[in-house]
């Protein structure tokens, strides 16, 4: 599912529902009857049957935000509420979605993140009715633009925000302040959000009310940790087939991603390191069983690479530069500022797109890549004497063999 194989940009696209209804931008619409079935399956579950007594097990993804809506749907106690949404936009935020709007809400809803909207759930809300501006693969325009339409709607102004990353909070201070004014509240879930919220708040600028989502407890330790302990062995599997026994992994941050992150990889046989900056996470990761490290001191010998730290330039080009060939690099935190990716954008580096989210890069002399390596392995080079070179043809720097040679 979720594939961008259609290369017209959605915004390019005239798009109506089934109601007649073109108040959104999906890639496309006519994706909506998957996507629905993804939503019914977090709302539902799945049934087995029980081995003890042949009785029918139900597990629901979203118990609680069901239970909810039960209770809650005939008080309609969010009457008035209009809501412009920030979030990962997958099967189980259309579940909550679709809940704030039982319970009496009105929104609008845009996507945090570039990469993780599951187009066919966007089109079933926007099938539904809804006003959602997300695709997978946005452009990072796309993704201002996305949040732009949700905030400047015609005849439609917010009173609060639910936000994921601090975006929607960020555009609409910066862009409509008078709007923002009118704001009652805001609800951020995110590491990185609240971080900007206390930025805000410090400087004197966040004149309305915020709720810190992430630091409680069902958030911090549900989300954070158990949720990212399955989705980091998830989403490596799928976007790259990789097997984990005995390949050694570092994971940037031992926080609660980072916690979840190292105990699922570590479950699956690999050697893992820790980079931290804080002493008690460190102390946590030591006590836990990794070995806590700087990057630079493992970074010629690791098979994977993940940053979790919500901070920017964790990888740097530099690190890249030194790193095995096949080695994965990939991000846990919210943004994409952990991995120095514009400095790869490069006339001296290859890019090959392997699949949606992958991207293989090619550093041009390998040999450069190898000999960095050695050090490694207390492996020493022979060095060509110009006489030698001058008979071989050769540059004493190298390349040493032709480009047709496969080692």
């Amino acid at each position: 599912s979720s594939s961008d194989d259609d290369d017209v940009s959605p915004r390019e696209k005239i798009q109506k529902n089934s109601s007649g209804n073109s108040d959104f931008c999906v890639r496309n619409i006519n994706q909506h009857a998957f996507g629905r079935r993804e939503i019914e399956i977090a709302e539902q579950g799945n049934s087995v049957l029980s081995p003890i007594n042949n009785t029918t097990l139900a597990f629901i993804e979203m118990p609680g935000i069901m239970a909810l809506r039960k209770r809650a749907t005939d008080d309609k106690p969010l009457k008035n509420a209009k809501i412009v949404g920030c979030t990962h936009i997958n099967a189980q935020t259309a579940v909550l979605i679709e809940t704030l709007v039982a319970l009496g809400a009105s929104v609008r809803w845009a996507a945090c993140n570039i990469y993780s909207t599951q187009n066919e759930v966007a089109a079933a809300l926007a099938e539904a009715g809804f006003s959602v501006f997300a695709w997978r693969g946005e452009t990072e325009e796309d993704f201002w633009w996305c949040i732009d339409k949700c905030v400047n709607a015609e005849n439609w102004h917010p009173n609060m925000i639910l936000d994921d990353g601090g975006d929607a909070t960020h555009l609409m201070l910066k862009k409509y302040p008078a709007m923002f004014k009118m704001i009652k509240g805001i609800v951020e879930e995110s590491v990185t959000g609240v971080h900007r919220l206390y930025q805000l708040s410090k400087a004197g600028k966040l004149t309305v009310p915020a709720m810190n989502v992430n630091d409680s407890v069902t958030k911090t330790k549900y989300d954070n940790l158990y949720s990212c302990r399955e989705s980091i062995i998830d989403s490596l599997k799928r976007s790259t087939d990789v097997m984990f026994g005995g390949k050694q992994v570092v994971i940037c941050g031992y926080g609660e991603v980072g916690k979840g992150c190292s105990q699922a990889l570590k479950g699956l046989g690999c050697v893992v390191y820790v980079t931290e900056i804080d002493p008690i996470c460190a102390l946590q990761a030591s006590m836990d069983g990794y070995r806590v490290v700087k990057l630079n001191e493992v970074i010629r010998n690791v098979d994977i690479v993940i940053t979790a730290t919500g901070n920017k330039n964790v990888v740097t080009r530099e690190h890249m530069d030194k790193m095995k060939n096949g080695c994965i690099v990939c991000n846990m935190g919210h943004s994409n500022t952990e991995i120095d990716v514009n400095s790869l954008r490069a006339p001296d580096l290859t890019w090959e797109k392997v699949r949606s989210q992958v991207d293989h890069v090619i550093w041009s002399d390998d040999e450069y890549v190898a000999s960095l390596h050695l050090p490694t392995f207390d492996a020493h080079l022979t060095e060509l004497t110009d006489e030698q070179a001058k008979y071989m043809g050769l540059n004493k720097a190298g390349p040493f063999k032709p480009n047709y040679y496969r080692y």
